[in-house]
């Protein structure tokens, strides 16, 4: 294939993504809402963050490893609109923490096809001279579309209410799934013969360099959803102690989240270059030490002026997502390349699980470190140190493991 039908092929591909992102963030957009409306605690909050993660876990093996057999355009296209359906019911009989947290575990299950699959896809239609980029590009379609999650269900809730904010964000995974279907057409491969044979889960498993990437992963993943899953509500009890009401200060949340995940869409993009040049290890290790700093930097600063936290706010969002690409890169250049499915399937389950427990962390930290009833009381929880701090010791595990990495 020429280099500029790959890179067509990848903006569809990449287009797909962003639609399928649609559900991602909605419930993190509007968290401080329901968990008003819903009367949740901050633990429940996060189970139901971290729901999503879970039903991610429990398909992505079966789906990731299927990617070995089975045309992965197929596996994106059923899964895709599962995501949209899951969304669709969600909008329409979520009532609480039970209801919420079985549908939300249902969108994850569709995401769990189309994410990693569609990394896989795009590792073996570019070379290694051109996989970091390609990767970069592909991450940073992922975290466009979460980034205008955030931002279209903020501006729905506000025009419509958060029923039609989720119904029409809904709808992003089926228009995916349809530009799926018409546009990636089969499996293209750059891999040689000699390599397509299969290899034994064991052979895997015994595979250092790539186990220590996705440890490095795990540590990534941790740091990034206990963010994303409390951002929002993080930002919102900045405005409240600032006066705002409590409708503006969600609204100018959601939009400063979004405007972070944002900056993390052009980081991964950046990153991806520079891991092409510099190497993927130098690149990861200088990403994670300042991401992680700032987690334990940032939720200290709740009454600090509101100028000084929007610009940590969007060099946070910068830092703690711009390594994506490169790890993703990273793991599929260490993997075997007959052994890629078993091995993205691997990485999932170790990242993703980590994401879906950081989450509940935070949120059971808050519950722990401020008093009962102020959330009732104020609208917003005081303290939020603790619960970053947790944040960035684990992600700061992350280049230690790497660092290893690079010695060997």
């Amino acid at each position: 294939m020429k280099v500029d039908d790959r890179f067509r092929w990848l903006i569809w591909l990449s287009l797909a993504e962003i639609g399928t992102m649609l559900v991602f963030n909605n419930y993190s957009a509007i968290l401080p809402i329901l968990q008003k409306e819903w009367s949740l605690s901050n633990s429940e909050a996060g189970w139901i963050f971290s729901s999503y993660q879970i039903g991610y876990i429990l398909a992505v093996v079966l789906l990731t490893s299927l990617t070995d057999y089975i045309n992965t355009k197929y596996i994106y296209l059923v899964t895709s609109l599962w995501a949209g359906l899951a969304g669709i019911l969600f909008s329409w009989w979520a009532e609480g923490f039970y209801s919420a947290m079985i549908l939300r575990t249902l969108m994850g299950i569709g995401f769990a096809g189309t994410y990693m699959p569609g990394l896989r896809m795009v590792s073996e239609r570019f070379p290694t001279r051109e996989r970091g980029k390609a990767v970069g590009i592909y991450v940073g379609a992922f975290t466009l579309g979460a980034a205008l999650s955030l931002f279209i269900t903020g501006i729905l809730h506000s025009l419509l209410g958060w029923r039609w904010a989720f119904f029409i964000t809904s709808l992003g995974p089926v228009a995916g799934g349809i530009i799926a279907f018409f546009k990636l057409g089969d499996v293209v491969t750059t891999r040689k013969k000699e390599d397509v044979g299969r290899v034994p889960v064991s052979e895997v498993l015994r595979n250092r360099p790539a186990l220590m990437m996705i440890g490095g992963y795990a540590a990534h993943m941790w740091e990034l959803f206990g963010m994303r899953g409390w951002i929002v509500a993080f930002l919102t009890a900045c405005f409240l102690t600032a006066q705002y009401d409590m409708g503006k200060a969600v609204s100018l949340s959601a939009a400063i989240a979004g405007a972070m995940t944002l900056a993390g869409a052009l980081s991964n993009t950046f990153g991806g270059a520079l891991s092409d040049r510099f190497g993927r290890t130098n690149t990861i290790v200088v990403m994670m030490l300042g991401s992680g700093l700032l987690s334990l930097l940032i939720g200290w600063t709740r009454g600090f002026p509101i100028a000084l936290i929007l610009l940590l706010s969007l060099l946070y969002g910068f830092l703690v997502i711009g390594d994506s690409s490169v790890i993703s890169t990273g793991v599929t250049e260490l993997a075997h390349p007959s052994g890629l499915g078993r091995t993205l399937a691997l990485q999932s389950l170790l990242g993703w699980g980590s994401a879906s427990l950081s989450p509940i962390a935070f949120g059971c930290i808050l519950d722990l470190t401020n008093p009962a009833g102020a959330l009732d009381q104020f609208g917003y929880v005081f303290n939020w140190g603790w619960a970053f701090m947790i944040l960035g010791l684990g992600g700061l595990t992350g280049p230690l493991i790497l660092w290893r990495l690079k010695k060997n």
